[in-house]
């Protein structure tokens, strides 16, 4: 009985830590500084090889003429709107 109740203890304790530990990387992965970290990562990724530093000039090029073609598109609905 006595080694029932004194493993019983021990796997309270283990699942406590485990639980503790579980609700640690909860808080970590849910704080707005580790979320805006992670969002930038992502977005710099998107833009330059995180392995070697090097732009991808595939990727930028695409997002400079999405923006380009948004420009463009402003300034001629903008046109037939005065005329």
């Amino acid at each position: 009985m006595t080694n029932d109740v004194a493993a019983l203890e021990r796997e309270i304790e283990q699942t406590r830590e485990r639980l503790a530990d579980t609700l640690d990387q909860l808080l970590y992965r849910a704080h707005p500084k580790t979320i805006v970290s992670r969002e930038v990562t992502t977005l710099k990724s998107h833009f330059v090889d995180l392995d070697t530093g090097a732009p991808r000039t595939d990727n930028i090029l695409k997002a400079a003429a999405g923006v380009a073609g948004f420009v463009v598109l402003f300034a001629v609905i903008r046109k037939i709107a005065r005329d």
